[in-house]
């Protein structure tokens, strides 16, 4: 449950922020979240793996329908020649990338500082 609220307060913060902020912010926000949140490395890195691709991934996909397509069709000729489709893939899995890393980042920071969260991960 607390992943699921975790996965859900990244999506809805990393979308406000990135709304103002460049895209380096969404691995910020993960990070700090995973501060806030106790969830262990492991899980957090997959938390945040899932929340950036849901939220980068799905507004790729809405910037692609409305475009018709035309812009993931060009970036993916400058890649080789890659379908509308792998772009919004490979744009989901990079934001994915970067978050879990963050939000991994975050979680063995807490780890680290805390001497609490270090017990509770080695029992």
């Amino acid at each position: 449950m607390k992943t699921a609220i975790y996965i859900g307060s990244l999506i809805i913060l990393g979308g406000i922020l990135q709304y103002f902020f460049p895209w380096w912010t969404l691995p910020l926000a993960a990070a700090l979240l995973a501060l806030g949140f106790r969830i262990n490395p492991g899980r957090a890195f997959l938390a945040g793996f899932l929340g950036a691709v849901l939220l980068w991934g799905g507004y790729a996909l809405y910037i692609n329908i409305l475009n018709e397509g035309i812009l993931a069709t060009r970036m993916g000729n400058l890649f080789g020649g890659m379908g509308p489709g792998l772009m919004v893939l490979l744009t989901a899995l990079f934001g994915g990338l970067f978050s879990g890393m963050g939000a991994w980042t975050g979680s063995l920071v807490r780890q680290a500082f805390l001497s609490s969260d270090k017990l509770a991960s080695r029992a």
